[in-house]
């Protein structure tokens, strides 16, 4: 009597204790079908090249630029494929050309290096907050963690610090903080892919430059146009 009545306890505890095992996988299950969200953080890695060049501009060597910041990702559909995703993050740019940037960054002098001039280093760099505002596309599920996306959306970025370099045998000027940088850029941009890798294209829709800056009395309208791989990371 005292073996089969062990017997029906321990029976009676296993299955008790799957059932309770069973319900809360199904309790987990909706939760995160009901909650899950996609791409919160990213990186990107970018060429930029320029556009409106003045006469004689030319780029050299690679000017890269990367990025590194956070969306919020909110779906506006029940089955969570479209959304749109606020965020904030930085972004570093650099640009290898031959316009020379001398003086002061209160009285910047702005000139285009002849070819027949041999210098060691010309560029300007830029570090950047970002605001960006995505509208998405994609054919996640809970279940599928590989899905095709097409994200589209517009950026505001705010210049936090500059920095151009020129140098040759017999000079080195390097000026930060130039007057004539606009402190806010804007643009639009794409990104398209699969899984992590993405193609990524941003057009800036206003100048690198206030209208202050001139090369021969003409305004240097500098736009910047980049083309990259953009990743994405829960």
């Amino acid at each position: 009597m005292r073996l089969f009545l062990g017997c029906f306890l321990f029976l009676s505890f296993f299955k008790g204790f799957s059932q309770g095992n069973e319900f809360s996988i199904d309790t987990l299950h909706i939760k995160i079908d009901s909650l899950y969200r996609e791409d919160q953080f990213y990186s990107g890695v970018i060429y930029n090249s320029l556009l409106n060049q003045p006469a004689d501009f030319s780029q050299n060597k690679i000017s890269f630029g990367f990025s590194l910041g956070f969306l919020r990702d909110m779906p506006v559909n029940k089955s969570r494929t479209v959304a749109i995703a606020p965020g904030i993050g930085f972004a570093y740019n650099n640009y290898i050309q031959n316009l020379s940037i001398t003086g002061t960054n209160q009285n910047p002098i702005y000139a285009i290096i002849p070819s027949k001039v041999n210098y060691d280093r010309n560029k300007f760099e830029q570090l950047l907050v970002e605001m960006p505002i995505e509208f998405r596309w994609r054919t996640s599920t809970p279940e599928i963690y590989k899905f095709w996306r097409i994200y589209g959306g517009f950026k505001l970025s705010y210049l936090l610090m500059d920095k151009s370099v020129y140098e040759d045998d017999q000079t080195k000027v390097k000026i930060k903080n130039n007057k004539d940088f606009n402190d806010l850029l804007y643009g639009a941009y794409i990104s398209t892919g699969y899984n992590t890798i993405n193609l990524y294209a941003y057009y800036g829709l206003n100048s690198l430059f206030k209208s202050t800056a001139k090369i021969n009395n003409e305004t240097i309208e500098l736009q910047t146009l980049s083309i990259g791989l953009q990743f994405y990371i829960l």
